[in-house]
């Protein structure tokens, strides 16, 4: 389906008056209402049948209460359409490649067959990829969303820019899309002519929920740092209309996809000319790997790896005039432990970029409230920067190049 088309209100409708969203006030007193009927059941009844049947029963509002509790904590899911599509991989999902995409052919085939042109031109359409990675060997979902400028006449010889967007820990690639609704504010900014169009590119960090990889060569183990770094890079610039990696792609991500921003971004300064680290963390921390699940050192011991892996200790190792690519940093005020983490990290970058950002929602915690906060102002800064190094190397849409035209005829009889 085309992006965008899934998306309704939020509402689940049975037939009648909409069921309360999972952080309202009237949905935590609906399950307590059940429950509370349920243990009166349970106690008044005096058949023993009917006892186990309540108490089963009762079971099932406590352990919703629970999650919706977490639910709301962590500000995850607003409403129920976000959730039914987060957990039936569904949401703004377009088409989908092979298990194993090896050329620019298999992508122009599906863009061929599955693009409703006309649609595509005003929401944009979002690509699902089964990549298999030739330098890490690892195979993994993609999510690739092309902008409606990407279908439009004025657009069709102009190359994009690209940002790399990386989920956290736990988490799924399709978060972005789902729960911080990034392409529809995407559409919304360039609409409003507050950012520029790219192409974001939602890579599968972890390969399984449960597993935390933290975007890391693991030693002995999956190679996710070359993966998302190398792999996904060279397979998108392959096989869509944009920049080669460098100085118009970035890297953004939150929390644990924070860290991968910021420590990408300094280890492959050569594919990410901008990153966005949004309540990240500057430290690596254990992976936790599967079967059986267990924390261990990414680096199996060797303590040079790490310091490498430390952005940092990266900035403050790196010889002068290095290239560094262009930091945005943000967090929520309320989590003391991510401010004080963004204001180190901006200082560390502030003695080679005085312009650094740093942005703090008052009310944020480490809850998606304030990755949805960061995101846009986040995307302004990134997509600007991206256009701005485009237009550098002359590459600017028809429209664009038209308007510059006019100006100039107009300037010029002034």
């Amino acid at each position: 389906m085309v992006d965008g088309a899934s998306r309704g209100t939020g509402d689940v409708l049975y037939g009648g008056p909409a069921l309360p969203e999972p952080q309202s006030t009237a949905f935590f007193v609906l399950l307590m209402a059940i429950f509370v009927a349920l243990m009166c059941w349970l106690v008044l009844t005096r058949h023993l049948v009917f006892k186990i049947l309540a108490a089963c029963l009762a079971f099932v509002p406590a352990v919703m209460f629970g999650v919706a509790a977490v639910n709301k904590y962590y500000d995850y899911y607003q409403n129920w359409g976000s959730a039914i599509a987060d957990f039936s991989s569904q949401g703004e999902q377009a088409g989908l490649l092979g298990a194993s995409p090896t050329s620019a052919a298999d992508v122009a085939a599906v863009l061929r067959g599955a693009v409703y042109t006309k649609v595509a031109e005003q929401d944009g359409f979002t690509l699902l990829v089964r990549l298999h990675g030739r330098a890490s060997h690892l195979t993994r979902n993609v999510y690739i969303y092309l902008p409606p400028q990407y279908f439009q006449p004025a657009y069709r010889h102009y190359r994009f820019g690209v940002i790399e967007l990386i989920h956290g820990f736990p988490g799924e690639p399709q978060d972005w899309i789902t729960v911080l609704d990034v392409t529809a504010t995407l559409r919304n900014l360039i609409n409003g002519g507050l950012a520029k169009p790219v192409v974001l590119v939602m890579p599968d960090a972890n390969g399984a929920r449960g597993v935390s990889l933290q975007c890391l060569n693991q030693v002995g183990g999956p190679q996710d740092a070359t993966f998302i770094a190398r792999d996904v890079p060279s397979f998108v610039a392959q096989s869509l209309r944009v920049w080669p990696p460098g100085q118009a792609w970035g890297i953004a991500g939150y929390s644990e996809g924070g860290f991968c921003a910021a420590n990408l971004g300094l280890q492959f300064d050569y594919t990410y000319g901008f990153a966005g680290v949004l309540s990240g963390y500057f430290e690596p921390l254990l992976n936790q790997l599967s079967h059986p699940y267990r924390l261990v050192s990414p680096f199996g011991g060797n303590q040079a790896l790490r310091v490498k892996n430390t952005p940092t200790q990266e900035l403050l190792s790196l010889p002068a005039g290095a290239p560094v690519p262009q930091f945005w940093i943000g967090a929520g005020g309320t989590n003391p432990e991510d401010v004080r983490a963004a204001e180190i990290f901006r200082q560390l970058v502030e003695l080679r970029q005085p312009t650094v950002v740093l942005k703090i929602i008052p009310d944020g915690g480490h809850t998606m409230f304030t990755w949805r906060l960061l995101v846009p102002p986040m995307l302004d800064w990134m997509t600007r920067g991206i256009a701005a190094n485009a237009g550098l190397a002359g590459e600017q849409p028809e429209l664009e190049r038209a308007d510059l035209s006019r100006a100039h005829r107009i300037a010029g009889h002034r």
